[in-house]
């Protein structure tokens, strides 16, 4: 509920206290008189947007903030943990516009971005202004009021939630289903690629290592001819290396006697010799393994051929990158396979997610029929109140594909004067006729819904007499449940207010403000006989306001 509304600088307002009750709140005053500029400050606080041309005093910032108490608290719980906004039963929203046309809005002090505002105030207030009967030509409004009426909340949350993961395992389905065509296009050939490797067998560094026994297998009749004159140095030649390392060992064995410090050295000079007899020995052994095998070589050349093959056709160059590539050749193909096994397995969710959604749309569409005759009973009947006797509603439910709220399309049809032709509401209902069935249609779901704080701007638009009395009558009643604000031009409608505001504007110098007050008992009487017979009133006409506020 809005109890307080504040506003500064605004257009021709320089400082406006706005306290409103609980109930049903009517406010008047002279066209021009500045109803339209206090709508328009509400609506800034509800998320509208905002520009410098606002600020009264260029000087100064615009500043706009409402109070708002909350009775189903744990309903608006999660905006302000989501958000990280101090909860509390009093909710204070608030508006700055500076002159530079920089705009800032507050909850309770925390600064929040418009979309965000917006989120929230759409739950704490629901404004109908002359414009918004359009949203009466929308299916969407359509469908909702016959949910509201229906109480499908609960039941339209469990059919979007499985309707969105139906639809997730379908697009994911589809995903799998592509992706498997294109496997299948390069299937074939991805074998062919994975014999090719497979049959060479290649073993690890094996295409390297090739290389380097294929060089030496070529000089090999070099590398046994410099083994063997190595062994002649160290053996075999006229003075072997071994045989004068020998000798010097012999030569300088006796000086130990002499000098102790000498045997290290004939220790390391007696190594030397076993190491370079050693070393022939093993030279030795080469020259036996060492052989020109042609054949050999022939057969090494053939399998580096189709190595060097593979990796220019792969265009890589390592033994390494082509095992990797056989690798992940293996793995798509074992992919292939996977990936039927869970094709078939989305593919059974997908028809249970559908049978599921099916079930529920249908659940949704009865629920929906039943209620479309005491609708269309109600609605009619509260025409004929409103001064529509001829007025009629008819809903009809279409079968469409399923969406996110069944697979329903429901259009109320308008007939305005009993010809049993009806046609959608935009295209035969007048202004004044959109705005009484609007009202009429608020009036039903408000009391299967708790709908917000209730603003009327402007309804009466094309009514007077009774039917605008009628009006009144279920604004009244509205506001016995909830706090509702309707701005009027009718007496009819005027008199049924709890409470009267009456806005008005004073001219100081080269100044104009606009002022709000509310309205005593004998006040409202001069004002309702001024709004039914011109000022000053006449004493038919203060006797008709007495009436009428009765």
């Amino acid at each position: 509920m809005l109890s307080k509304l504040e506003i500064q600088n605004y257009i021709l307002i320089d400082h406006l206290n706005i306290d409103l009750s609980n109930d049903l709140s009517v406010i008047t005053g002279e066209t021009g008189a500045g109803k339209s500029i206090i709508m328009g400050a509400l609506g800034l606080i509800l998320g509208d947007r905002a520009d410098s041309t606002v600020c009264r005093d260029p000087e100064k910032k615009c500043f706009i903030e409402g109070s708002f108490t909350l009775n189903n608290k744990e309903h608006y719980k999660a905006f302000f943990d989501a958000n990280d906004i101090d909860f509390s039963d009093e909710v204070i929203i608030r508006r700055e516009i500076s002159a530079q046309g920089k705009s800032r809005a507050f909850i309770n002090d925390s600064p929040i971005n418009l979309n965000e505002l917006k989120q929230l105030t759409s739950q704490l207030v629901d404004l109908h202004q002359q414009f918004d009967t359009l949203t009466l030509g929308d299916t969407d409004f359509q469908r909702t009021v016959i949910d509201a009426l229906a109480s499908l909340q609960k039941d339209t949350t469990t059919y979007q939630s499985t309707f969105t993961t139906w639809k997730e395992n379908e697009k994911q389905l589809n995903e799998l289903l592509s992706e498997k065509v294109k496997f299948e296009e390069t299937e074939n050939y991805k074998k062919h690629l994975l014999e090719e490797l497979s049959d060479l067998n290649l073993q690890e560094n094996e295409l390297e290592q090739l290389e380097q026994e294929l060089k030496f297998l070529e000089n090999a009749v070099h590398i046994k001819s410099q083994i063997d004159h190595s062994i002649q140095i160290l053996e075999s030649s006229e003075n072997p290396m071994v045989q004068q390392l020998k000798q010097i060992v012999n030569t300088l064995e006796p000086i130990v006697k002499w000098q102790a410090n000498f045997e290290p050295l004939l220790i390391r000079l007696k190594a030397a010799q076993i190491e370079l007899v050693d070393i022939a020995s093993e030279l030795a052994s080469w020259q036996d393994k060492i052989d020109f095998d042609q054949n050999k070589i022939i057969s090494i050349q053939e399998r580096l051929s189709q190595g060097y093959s593979l990796q220019k056709k792969h265009k890589v160059q390592t033994t390494a990158a082509l095992l990797l590539i056989k690798t992940q050749l293996e793995k798509d193909l074992e992919a292939v396979l996977n990936l039927e096994e869970t094709i078939a397995t989305l593919n059974k969710t997908v028809k249970e997610g559908c049978k599921k959604v099916t079930d529920l749309a249908v659940g949704l569409t009865e629920k929906r029929n039943k209620q479309i005759e005491p609708f269309t009973k109600n609605v009619n009947g509260l025409l004929h109140q409103v001064g529509m006797p001829n007025a009629k509603i008819k809903v009809t439910i279409e079968k469409v594909t399923f969406n996110a709220y069944g697979q329903d399309k429901i259009d109320i049809l308008f007939d305005a004067n009993n010809t049993q032709k009806f046609e959608t509401i935009r295209k035969v209902a007048s202004g004044g006729e959109l705005s009484r069935l609007m009202l009429c249609i608020k009036s039903l779901v408000a009391k299967s819904v708790d709908l917000p704080t209730m603003i009327f701007d402007e309804i009466d638009t094309g009514i007077s007499g009774e039917p605008a009395k009628q009006v009144g009558l279920l604004l009244q009643n509205l506001g016995k449940a909830r706090q509702v604000l309707c701005i009027t031009h009718q007496p009819q409608i005027a008199a049924k207010g709890h409470t009267h505001l009456y806005v008005y504007k004073e001219q100081k110098g080269n100044t104009t403000n606009t002022f709000l007050r509310a309205l005593s008992q004998e006040e409202r009487i001069q004002h309702i006989a001024r709004m039914i017979g011109g000022d000053p009133p006449s004493k038919s006409a203060l006797e008709n306001a007495k009436e009428l506020l009765a």
